[in-house]
C-alpha cells in the first residue's frame, strides 16, 4: 500500500509543479493591458455602465488573482457630484480560465462606494439613464452571455436627496452582497448598513430583476429588521407610470413611538403608542398605501378594518376600525385636569405640536371601551383631525348604564385649545357620571344630563378660568347625601333654637330633581334649581366657582305639610364637601320667644342704640325748659 501510495502521489506532486510553474509564468507573461481592457469590458458587457479610472490599477496573479481599480468613477455620472464613486473596484478572477490566458470576472468587490441619487421633481433621477442602460443590456436575447455571480459592497455610503420635498437621507457603513443574475432572472441583495444611529438587517429579492428594472411587473420580497422597527413585504412591484406595489405588508415594533421618532414621522401626544405590529393587504400607488384586511394592535388593543395613508406634502391618514374591547387609557394617562393636591386645578401647559402635523379621519367602533375608571359598552366613535382641528363624535355610547351622544372640538391657536363640547347623556345613572365629570359625588338617581360648553386656554386652569355655556339636569327617584331635609325641617319646627346640631349626615331623597346653570368666565350661576321629594322640596340659587371649585350658594327648604314650614339655608366652601347650614336668622324668627328680641335689636341698630324721646314726655319737656333758659 505504501508503494502504491507512493506511485500515485508522484504524478500529484509532478501536478502541482507543473500547474505552480504555470501560474508563476502566467504573472510574468500576462498582458496586463489586456486583462485590464477584458475586465472593463465584462463590467460594461453585464452592466452595461462603463467606468473611468482616474487612479492605479494593481494586477495579482499569486496567491490570489484579482485586479483592483482605484479612483473609479461612471462616465457620464456627473464631476462635482457624481452618481457613483468607488475608491478601490476589486475584479477576482476565475484560475482555471486564467491559465489559458482568457480573463473572466469570478465576483466584483467594491471597497467604499459613494452612491448619489437625486430625485428631481418629475420622478426621474441621476440614475434614470443608468438603470435604462443596465435594462437594456440584460434583456432576454441580448448578446452578451458573460456574467459574474456576486458583487459586494464594503464600507459604502448613500446619499439621497429629493428636490420635490427639500428631504435627504444618508445610509453608512453599508455592507451589502448582491446576486448579481446570470442564467437566472432573479436578483437578491443582503447585507446591513447604518440610518439614523440604528443598524439595519436587509433582505430584498426580485423574481424578474430586468422586468423590475424595465417599470414592468416583477415578484417583490422584502425585509428590514433594527431595534425599533420590523417590516417584511411579499407581492409584486411595478413602475410604470408611478411606483406601485401589491402584496402583503406585516410591521413589528416594540414601541410605535420610538419607530416614528425614528423613521421621522411625527410623534402623537405623551402617553400610549408602545407595541405595535400590523398585518395586511396593502396595495402602495406613489405616496399613497391603501390597506385592507387589517389586523392591528397597539398597546394590546386589537381591530380589525381596512386603512390609507397618503403623503403628498402634507400627511393624511384614514381608518374604518372594529374592536371587540378596547383600552384608552394609556392615552390619557398623563392629561389630568387636576393638579396633584386633587382640589387645585392643573396649570401644566398643552402639548397641541400634534395636531398640525398629520390630517386623520378615523371611525372606530368597540363592543367595550374603556377610559380611565369610565366602562362604556358598544361605543361608536369618529375623530377628524385637520389643519389643527381636531373633531370628535360619539354617534351612540352605553355609558353609566344609559346611552351618550355628542361631540368634542379642539382647535389649536398658537398654544391656546378652543375647546368645544357638547353631550348629550339619556337616562343614566347620576351617581356614576356626575362623579366622573364633574367631581360631584352627592348626587344619586337617574336621570338626562345636556352639557354645552366652550373654553379657551393653554392649561386646564386657564380652560375653567374662560369656561362658558350651559348645563341642565333632570333626574328621578334619587337622592342628595349630606343632609337629611325632612329630619332637619321637622326637629328645626319643633325647636328652632335648639342648637347646631348635625347638618351634614343622612340624604335627602327626591322624587324630581331640576338644574339648569349658565356658565360666564368659570363662574356658574343656577338659573332653576328646584329639589321636590315625597316630604320636602328644596330651591337653591347663587353661583359656585369653577376655577376655586367652591360653592356660595343659598336655598329654601320647606316642608310638605300642612304647616308649610320654611327654612333659608346656606351651601359654602369646596364642591367635595361644602358646608349646608340654616340662616340664623330665619332659626330666630320661628321661635315665639326670641324673635321679639330680634326685632328690638333691629330697632336699637336703626335708631342709634336709644329710643328716640316722645313729644309731651318729661324728658321732652325738661329739653325745652333747659333751652328757655339758656
Amino acid at each position: 500500500m505504501a508503494q502504491g501510495m507512493k506511485r500515485l502521489g508522484t504524478p500529484i506532486v509532478a501536478l502541482l509543479g507543473v500547474a505552480l510553474i504555470a501560474l508563476i509564468a502566467t504573472s510574468w507573461l500576462i498582458n496586463r493591458d489586456a486583462l485590464r481592457k477584458a475586465v472593463e469590458a465584462q463590467i460594461r458587457d453585464v452592466t452595461g455602465l462603463e467606468l473611468s479610472v482616474a487612479g492605479a490599477i494593481d494586477i495579482s496573479v499569486l496567491p490570489a488573482s484579482y485586479i483592483s481599480f482605484h479612483d473609479v468613477g461612471l462616465k457620464g455620472g456627473g464631476a462635482s457630484d457624481p452618481a457613483l464613486h468607488i475608491d478601490v473596484l476589486t475584479a477576482n478572477l476565475r484560475l482555471l480560465p486564467l491559465l489559458l490566458q482568457r480573463f473572466e470576472i469570478a465576483d466584483l468587490t467594491l471597497l467604499r462606494p459613494r452612491i448619489h441619487v437625486s430625485l428631481k421633481p418629475d420622478g426621474e433621477s441621476n440614475w434614470t439613464p443608468f438603470i435604462q442602460t443596465i435594462a437594456r443590456t440584460m434583456k432576454p436575447g441580448a448578446e452578451n452571455q458573460v456574467s459574474f455571480s456576486e458583487i459586494r459592497i464594503q464600507d459604502g455610503v448613500l446619499n439621497y436627496e429629493d428636490a420635490a420635498t427639500h428631504g435627504t437621507e444618508k445610509l453608512e457603513d453599508i455592507d451589502l452582497s448582491l446576486a448579481w443574475p446570470s442564467i437566472s432572472r432573479s436578483f437578491a441583495a443582503t447585507g446591513q448598513f447604518d440610518w439614523r444611529g440604528e443598524r439595519v438587517d436587509g433582505t430584498i429579492s426580485f423574481s424578474d430583476f430586468v422586468a423590475a428594472l424595465s417599470g414592468e411587473r416583477s415578484g417583490l420580497k422584502a425585509r428590514i429588521a433594527s431595534a425599533p422597527l420590523k417590516l417584511a413585504f411579499d407581492g409584486s412591484v411595478a413602475n410604470r407610470t408611478s411606483p406601485m406595489m401589491e402584496g402583503t405588508l406585516t410591521i413589528d415594533s416594540p414601541s410605535l413611538r420610538n419607530a416614528l421618532r425614528w423613521t421621522g414621522q411625527p410623534q402623537p401626544a405623551s402617553g400610549g403608542f408602545g407595541r405595535f405590529a400590523l398585518k395586511a393587504r396593502a396595495n402602495v400607488v406613489g405616496a399613497s398605501i391603501a390597506l385592507t384586511n387589517v389586523n392591528v394592535e397597539l398597546d394590546g388593543n386589537t381591530a380589525e378594518g381596512v386603512m390609507t395613508y397618503a403623503n403628498n406634502g402634507r400627511q393624511a391618514l384614514q381608518a374604518t376600525l372594529a374592536a371587540d374591547a378596547l383600552d384608552f387609557t394609556p392615552y390619557i394617562s398623563t392629561f389630568r385636569l387636576l393638579a396633584s393636591g386633587a382640589r387645585d386645578w392643573n396649570r401644566q401647559l398643552f402639548d397641541l405640536n400634534g395636531l398640525s402635523t398629520t390630517d386623520l379621519d378615523m371611525r372606530l367602533s368597540a363592543a367595550k371601551l374603556t377610559v380611565g375608571p369610565t366602562k362604556l359598552g358598544r361605543t361608536a366613535i369618529g375623530a377628524n383631525l385637520r389643519n389643527g382641528t381636531l373633531a370628535l363624535s360619539v354617534g351612540e355610547a352605553q355609558i353609566y348604564g344609559g346611552i351618550a351622544k355628542g361631540s368634542f372640538g379642539i382647535a389649536r391657536a398658537e398654544n391656546v385649545a378652543d375647546i368645544k363640547a357638547q353631550f348629550q347623556f339619556t337616562d343614566v345613572d347620576l351617581q356614576a357620571c356626575a362623579s366622573e365629570l364633574f367631581g360631584l359625588n352627592k348626587l344619586s338617581g337617574r336621570g338626562n344630563i345636556n352639557v354645552s360648553l366652550f373654553a379657551s386656554g393653554s392649561s386646564p386652569f386657564g380652560l375653567v378660568q374662560s369656561l362658558d355655556g350651559s348645563a341642565t339636569v333632570t333626574g328621578h327617584n334619587g337622592a342628595i347625601s349630606g343632609f337629611n331635609a325632612e329630619q332637619l325641617l321637622k326637629r328645626l319646627e319643633r325647636r328652632p333654637l335648639s342648637g347646631g346640631g348635625n347638618f351634614r349626615s343622612g340624604s335627602t331623597p327626591y322624587d324630581s330633581l331640576t338644574i339648569a346653570v349658565k356658565f360666564s368666565d368659570g363662574i356658574a350661576t343656577a338659573e332653576d334649581i328646584r329639589i321636590e321629594g315625597p316630604t320636602a322640596k328644596i330651591t337653591l340659587t347663587g353661583t359656585a366657582s369653577v376655577p376655586t371649585r367652591e360653592y356660595d350658594m343659598k336655598g329654601v327648604a320647606s316642608l310638605n305639610t300642612a304647616s308649610g314650614f320654611q327654612l333659608p339655608f346656606m351651601v359654602q366652601g369646596p364642591w367635595d364637601d361644602p358646608l349646608v347650614f340654616p340662616d340664623p336668622e330665619s332659626l330666630i324668627r320661628q321661635s315665639p320667644a326670641a324673635s321679639p328680641f330680634l326685632d328690638l335689636l333691629k330697632q336699637r341698630i336703626t335708631g342709634g342704640g336709644k329710643r328716640p324721646a316722645q313729644d309731651g314726655s318729661p324728658t321732652a319737656e325738661n329739653a325745652k325748659e333747659g333751652a328757655k333758659s339758656n
